[in-house]
Formats: structure tokens, sequence, C-alpha cells
């Protein structure tokens, strides 16, 4: 006998009340009469102070989800969305949002995560560091092509017929894999960024060539991805789906011609079922195989299989708080309570430094002029190609990279042969770090670590394995993805005496 699906009820008149993780809001209702406590309901594209009727989608013993079915009174904070297509694409979460109050809930998300997950003793944490700029931010963007494009909710209710293409280029609806949203215009890239896309789907469209169905793995055109670096060269790299070399030459004869601003033209044939690119030959169509940011004089080469911040001007403010909290930076750039403070280093005191997590070696790199070494490690090897190739380039001479697992590498024996750390700068994934990592961390027992994190709750969890030995002095917010619930946190922890 089948089950008879659970009751989910529609709330009437429901005050949201705050900001919460993974970009929704919250309201604390009483969903029956007979409750005895409310319970919290996360509710996405609300704001605090919105009367709404809301709809539970899914219910838990400790909490619910539901979405606005029918906003009664906005709240007086709700701004009007740049985006036509906010609210679709699952992008900006926060576009109804004012920028100024976004800092305000990302630094309370630190806030919560240390306290509430990691129960840890914490200084006062700083105000969130905004990006200079909100709009046409982002150094990277990717697209999917599919022949079959999302029509939102209200449009297949209307019963119109549409008489437009069925083909899209833009983004996967969240929790879609299979449904894409076809985008006209983004304002997280610059507008060269619309131009490409836009221009190329049009030729496309006129040349009749296939875009990709992923359910049956077939079709020319897969995925674009474009990246306009902070020096202005730009990086267009296509994946194609069939290896049909005079269609591929047709499309890459059009952007080469109608985009001269494209420094690095690339394709990949990519036959198999993902999109991955990391196990895939890159052919380089026009320039080379890499594009450059700068900073403070550095250049960075990025390929398209490279990692690189995607907010390149934000990167530099989080980077220069690396290096301050490390006790590192250029003098002129701090106060002098700032030195006392974070204990500034004249030139013959330079520190040793371990760079774990390094990626490309873009930190370390970073930090090299104000340390006497740093020593980089990284699991990936083709990014420690990178990271050496990235120190050569700028004539840094001590700067080692060491490619493999964390807690194989990080020995006794290697301790001892490069040296006790006295700052370790770590930058882990999402994920956070592995437990054996942490043990690892606490035997080399450095003076200072600086933990960049771009997810909070990761961190919160790791800080508490190292709350035996070391103290949380200092916390600060870096806003990277205006418009998004996302957030980096830079910690800094000094040993227990």
């Amino acid at each position: 006998m089948a089950r008879k699906p659970k009751y989910l009820p529609l709330l009437e008149n429901i005050e949201i009340t705050a900001m919460a993780a993974e970009g929704k809001s919250l309201a604390r209702v009483m969903m029956r009469p007979e409750d005895e406590s409310p319970i919290v309901v996360f509710i996405p594209y609300g704001a605090p102070g919105d009367i709404a009727d809301v709809k539970i989608d899914r219910k838990k013993h400790s909490f619910a989800e539901g979405h606005i079915e029918r906003l009664i009174v906005p709240s007086p904070m709700r701004i009007e969305p740049k985006c036509r297509h906010f609210g679709v694409c699952g992008g900006c979460k926060w576009q109804h949002i004012p920028y100024e109050r976004q800092l305000e809930c990302k630094r309370q998300i630190v806030v919560d995560a240390l306290t509430r997950i990691g129960k840890i003793t914490i200084p006062d944490v700083a105000p969130a560091i905004g990006s200079k700029e909100a709009w046409r931010y982002r150094n990277k963007m990717e697209y999917t092509f599919s022949d079959k494009k999302w029509r939102t909710w209200e449009d297949v209710k209307s019963g119109k017929i549409f008489d437009d293409s069925p083909d899209a280029l833009g983004f996967h609806i969240p929790g879609a894999f299979d449904k894409v949203l076809h985008i006209d215009e983004c304002f997280l890239q610059s507008e060269l960024g619309d131009r490409i896309r836009n221009g190329l789907y049009s030729f496309a469209e006129e040349k009749g060539l296939s875009f990709y169905n992923i359910k049956e793995n077939r079709g020319l055109l897969r995925t674009l991805m474009i990246r306009i670096a902070s020096t202005g060269q730009c990086m267009v790299c296509l994946q194609f789906g069939e290896n049909d070399y005079g269609k591929i030459k047709l499309v890459m004869n059009y952007l080469d011609s109608a985009f001269p601003e494209i420094t690095s033209l690339l394709y990949v044939v990519n036959l198999k079922l993902n999109d991955t690119i990391s196990d895939q030959e890159i052919v380089a169509w026009k320039g080379p195989e890499y594009i450059e940011e700068e900073m403070e004089g550095l250049r960075f080469r990025v390929n398209a299989k490279s990692f690189y911040q995607t907010n390149s001007l934000q990167a530099y403010e989080l980077y220069k708080v690396a290096r301050k909290f490390a006790g590192i930076a250029p003098r002129e750039e701090l106060s002098d309570e700032e030195a006392a403070r974070f204990g500034f280093l004249s030139d013959s005191e330079k520190p040793l430094v371990y760079d774990l997590y390094t990626g490309t070696g873009t930190i370390a790199n970073f930090v090299a002029r104000g340390a006497r070494k740093v020593i980089g490690i990284e699991y990936v090897e083709a990014a420690i190609d990178d990271a050496r190739l990235n120190s050569e380039v700028n004539g840094l001479g001590n700067t080692l990279f060491y490619a493999g697992d964390m807690k194989d590498i990080l020995t006794d024996e290697f301790v001892n042969s490069h040296g006790v750390p006295d700052i370790m700068i770590i930058d882990p994934p999402r994920a956070g770090m592995h437990e054996d990592v942490v043990k690892v961390i606490l035997k080399a027992a450095p003076d200072t670590i600086v933990y960049v994190s771009c997810n909070p709750a990761t961190q919160a969890r790791d800080l508490t394995l190292m709350d035996s030995h070391y103290v949380v002095t200092d916390v600060q917010p870096v806003d990277m993805f205006p418009h998004t619930h996302h957030v980096e946190n830079v910690v800094r922890l000094k040993r227990r005496k």
C-alpha cells in the first residue's frame, strides 16, 4: 500500500525576521496550534521585514523549508534586483538586499559559524571588507549550451506558443543538471563577456550548428568559458562535443575575426559524459595558452585549467589581509598599532613560511618578498607546475613547491630538513582539512597560523580541532562575491604558551 503523502501546509501572514546561511532568510513560526514552541523555516529570496504567505516544501524535526507563495507586505529593506534573471538562474540570491546589508549579513554568518559550530572563544569579528566593484567583478564565467531551453513555470502555465529557438546558452537551473536557462545579459562579468556569448549564440543559430544534449551525449557546442583578467587580457575556451574539424574551424574563425579583444583562443574536444576538462587536451587556436593577472607588479599566468580567485580586485584585498595577519606586510601598509599587534618583521627577521593547499602558488608568491623562504604544498601536481612557473616568471628565488598528500609530505623528516615554520598559511578547499592534516599542523607547531577559508562552517570545525593548541586572535571576513551568500574569512591564530 502506497504511503500517503505528508501534508505540507501554507502558512499565512508570516514575518521573515533574519537572513540565514546558504543565501536563505528565516522565520520562526508555530506550525500547528498544539505546538509548544516555534520552528525555524528557511525561505529563499526573502528579506527581514517581509510579511508573506509561505508554502512549506520540506519538513524535518527541528526545521522546515518553504518558499514565498505570496508577498503581502514587502520589507522596507528590499530593493529592485538589477538582473531580469534574478530568482530563476540561482546565481545571485541577494540582489534584492542592499549591498551594505549584505556585508552585515556575511559578518554575522562568520560569527554564527565560529561560535555555534566551532564553539570557541573568538575576538570581535571585524566588519566584512566589501568588494570595490559590486557588479561586473568576476574574471571567469562558464556557460552551457543546450538544445532544450528552460522555460519558467509561469511561461509553461500561460499556455502560450513559443516560436523562438529551443536552443540555450546560459546557466544550469539549480538542482537540475539537464536544464539550462538562456542568458541575454549577466552583470557579473564585463560587457565583453556578454558580447562574446551573445555573438556566438547568434552565429551558431544562423549557421544551424547543433547544441549539446546532455542526456544523449550529442551535439557540437558544449560549454563556453570566458576569462577576462585585470590586465585586460581575455581567454575564451570553447568545448565541443563532436570532433568535426570543419565546423570547429568555422566557429573558431568567427570568434577570432569578430572579437579581436580575445588574446588566448582555445578549444577542447570532449566526447566523454562529463564536462570536466582537467584530463582533456587544450588546443590553442590563437595566442598563448594562458592569460596573465597582475598584483603589485607580480604576474600570474592562468591557463584554462588553472584555479585563480574569480574576483581579481578583491583577491588582492584578501591576500593583503593574510599577509598582514602573518606579520610580513610592507611597513607602509600598517598603522603603528597594527605593526605592533601583528609583529611586523624587519628584513633581518624575515620568517620561514609554509603555504598549505598552495594551488598555483598565488599566495606563496605574493608573500615571498616578505619571507626568508616560502614552501608551498599542494595535492595537484599540475598546479605545482604552475606555481613553480609563476615563481620563475617573477624572478622569485626563495620559493619551493611540493606536490602530494599533505599528511604524507609534512613529516618530521620534512620539517627537520626545511626548518620549523614560523608562519603557516592554510587555504583549503570548501570541505576544509582532514583530521590527519590538522594533526600534522599541530605537530609542526608554527608560532602563527593564518587560516584563509571560503567556508566558515568547515573553518569553524577545524578551529575546534586546533583550539587546545592555538587561540584565535583576529577574524576578518572578506566579500569576494557580492549578491551571493558566499564569504571568505581570514583567521589569525597564535600558539598557546
